[in-house]
């Protein structure tokens, strides 16, 4: 399937959750926050919401720093 995230078109297997995708990052889910098609994913909902074809996702990492 093609979905677009953080806007550049890339082909995923389908059926994968947010989780899956943050774990193929390399990304630690407490660290990130994730809208899917302008709608915010609540952490807890990472592992069970799935991504579909033509879907946006907007993946913002978190940066500490002082």
């Amino acid at each position: 399937m093609h979905v677009t995230i953080n806007g550049r078109q890339e082909a995923l297997a389908d059926g994968l959750s947010v989780a899956n995708i943050l774990a193929t990052r390399q990304l630690h889910p407490i660290r990130v926050a994730v809208e899917i098609n302008e709608q915010i994913v609540p952490r807890k909902r990472f592992g069970e919401t799935t991504v579909k074809e033509g879907d946006r996702i907007e993946i913002v990492t978190f940066v500490g720093g002082g």
